[in-house]
């Protein structure tokens, strides 16, 4: 990468971050306590074309708001160039077809063959893959047909969306509510189904959901 940063390059990366955290632009800025229009792409250039760049407080808000550190912000930028944004093939697997087995290894990445293939963000880390979502469970949030991006090699933290397999075959997407050393708390983003304790043990894997294709 050039050690000259570019408008574009910080403006994608913002972009980025937001998919990945399955945030729009607006709602990026609403979680920050930021005005929901800060971040919209008619803000980004003056009337007469002048650029504008995003404020070190706005980004710093943003880093907050999702947890995010500064390495996983400048690999977002790294991984954007001015041109626009580079991207690979990931495999990709129905959800419901996820909890038959042959598809994971122990610890959630994904083997074997039968996957069809997506573009992704490169920002994605070598293990990712695409989980397509069925059923309503997270919606509003997902929607049946969405495209999640997940990646067990990834650190999971309270309030992270995830996709949890259990030792039964179950799979489901929720948000990680509380992990403790017996149990993990899982809440569910659509009220009409109920939260969750599973058993540590009865935990085949956990992987964190890490932006939305949709």
């Amino acid at each position: 990468m050039s050690d000259i940063l570019t408008h574009a390059q910080i403006w994608a990366a913002i972009d980025a971050l937001g998919e990945r955290y399955g945030l729009t632009p607006s709602g990026l800025a609403r979680k920050a306590g930021l005005d929901p229009t800060t971040f919209n792409r008619s803000k980004r250039e003056t009337t007469n074309g002048r650029q504008r760049w995003p404020s070190t407080e706005s980004i710093a808000k943003v880093l907050a708001a999702t947890g995010a550190g500064l390495d996983e912000f400048m690999s977002l930028v790294t991984a954007n160039s001015a041109a626009g944004r580079l991207r690979h093939t990931r495999p990709l697997i129905g959800l419901a077809q996820a909890g038959v087995g042959g598809f994971f290894d122990d610890a959630g990445f994904a083997t074997g063959a039968g996957w069809d293939e997506i573009d992704v963000l490169a920002g994605a880390d070598e293990h990712s893959y695409a989980l397509e979502i069925t059923g309503d469970s997270m919606s509003p949030l997902y929607r049946d047909g969405d495209v999640v991006i997940v990646s067990p090699a990834a650190p999971v933290r309270r309030g992270d969306r995830v996709v949890v397999k259990t030792t039964s075959g179950e799979i489901m997407a929720k948000e990680l509510k509380r992990e403790t050393a017996r149990t993990i708390e899982l809440r569910s983003v659509n009220p009409a189904y109920p939260d969750r304790t599973i058993p540590r043990d009865e935990v085949s894997w956990m992987a964190r959901i890490l932006w939305a294709s949709q």
